[in-house]
């Protein structure tokens, strides 16, 4: 197991609450599963945000007309190698 430090917050009364209440329903074992899998989810929705943003940067940046079916085919390519890397570095 990779070394873990420990730190200490704290929340809310109304988000202690909440998250308890969502422990017992989704089955956590505890609060830090729960706060250490919230905390991966958002580095993951992070991660995912800059690709979209680096994506978008690149979109109609191409000098060479398509037709909708290249364009079809070219997007069904793209999505499945980014799915590919994306659950690389996220799996």
């Amino acid at each position: 197991m990779p070394y873990m430090e420990t730190i200490s917050l704290r929340f809310q009364k109304n988000i202690i609450q909440e998250m308890d209440f969502l422990i017992k329903e989704r089955s956590f074992n505890s609060r830090t599963e729960f706060i250490r899998e919230a905390v991966r989810d958002k580095i993951t929705d992070l991660n995912k945000d800059e690709l979209i943003k680096e994506f978008l940067k690149l979109k109609g940046k191409s000098k060479i007309k398509t037709t909708l079916q290249e364009n079809a085919i070219t997007k069904k390519k793209v999505s499945k190698e980014l799915l590919s890397e994306l659950e690389k570095r996220f799996s």
